[in-house]
């Protein structure tokens, strides 16, 4: 039953186009969550499987915006002692892949030199590395515009040879195309965490010098979950990037890294649904306040809907839910057991 409830969600969300009449506001806010949700379930693979907490998880978020970006776009730099590097525009397509590998590569660099300290430490170097990312992109002004932000980046353009090519202007195209990446990353995962090396980062979380002593080796295993959850936020960025058409340093905002622990969190760290529940709750309740009350208004609002989910379910939405369900279920199976005694017939 729980492996169906994935795809009834992928059912009930392509179908929701359908019934919003494609309003393009409300596809906007659904876009908007989708890719912060994307970024959610990357980083819920760090923090939810192996424990660690990345506040720098934006860093590979806009690394994958401007990679696609510049990728897309081209460009012609100086990189020193004479020397210029001339890079002509990319399709949109190829600059994704791009992004997700730069972002990946980033990944595997900091979990080799961060793996090595853990708790506060790697929180620190995390922090550290969105705060460097962030300041090159403000000041390399003649690869990046600085402040003056990277305009004109072209949108997706899918193409199937003998059937032509579709270029992704609408909203409703690059929702389709939000949460076909989203269910792709969200596939990825759960073939991760239910395989042998899913097991191997829960035991490093739970009990690691247990997990060492039975030849879990903890560098490797936390590097590929840095990898993997890196690349996805890079994925992440670049649908950002060639969504909006225009990016600039705030993409790197700690804001947007506060974001995304509270969707994992609220929503339920270490489990597949949690980011998936927290995204769409966290991501859409402001649209929904936005209408009735003032801005200071909607982020009272929000501080107190996320302070009673987490006295209410401290796990979560995701385990708490699960939990009252379980206990509705074994409600239900000792209310009917003194019925099944009492009754000679039933028990013939």
């Amino acid at each position: 039953m729980t492996r169906l409830l994935p795809l009834a969600l992928l059912a009930a969300l392509a179908a929701l186009p359908l019934a919003l009449g494609a309003d393009p506001y409300l596809l906007n806010a659904l876009i908007t969550t989708g890719i912060l949700t994307i970024g959610a379930m990357s980083l819920n693979l760090l923090l939810g499987y192996t424990g660690q907490l990345s506040l720098g998880h934006i860093a590979f978020f806009g690394i994958g915006a401007y990679v696609s970006a510049l990728t897309s776009l081209g460009f012609d730099v100086e990189v020193g002692f004479g020397y210029r590097v001339v890079h002509e525009p990319w399709p949109a397509a190829a600059g994704f892949l791009v992004a997700v590998a730069a972002a990946g590569a980033c990944g595997y660099l900091i979990g080799r030199l961060s793996f090595r300290v853990r708790g506060a430490y790697f929180v620190i170097v995390t922090i550290s590395f969105a705060e460097v990312v962030r300041l090159v992109a403000l000041n390399w002004v003649e690869l990046t515009q600085g402040p003056l932000a990277l305009t004109g980046i072209p949108a997706f353009t899918l193409g199937v040879p003998g059937l032509g090519a579709w270029t992704l202007r609408t909203k409703l195209q690059n929702y389709y195309l939000v949460l076909g990446v989203g269910a792709l990353c969200y596939a990825i995962i759960a073939r991760m965490v239910r395989a042998r090396f899913g097991r191997a980062m829960r035991g490093l979380k739970e009990n690691e010098p247990l997990a060492l002593s039975v030849g879990i080796n903890a560098t490797r295993t936390l590097t590929v979950a840095a990898v993997v959850s890196a690349a996805m936020a890079g994925a992440a960025g670049s649908l950002y990037a060639h969504y909006l058409r225009i990016i600039d340093p705030d993409v790197f905002l700690f804001a947007t890294t506060v974001t995304m622990v509270i969707m994992v969190v609220g929503g339920g760290k270490g489990t597949l649904m949690g980011p998936v529940a927290g995204g769409l709750i966290f991501g859409l309740l402001p649209v929904a306040l936005r209408p009735v009350m003032a801005p200071e208004a909607q982020w009272i609002v929000y501080g107190i809907v996320l302070i009673l989910i987490l006295f209410l379910m401290p796990r979560g939405i995701v385990p708490g839910a699960a939990g009252l369900l379980a206990r509705g279920r074994g409600t239900a199976a000792d209310a009917s057991a003194p019925i099944l005694k009492s009754n000679p017939a039933v028990q013939r």
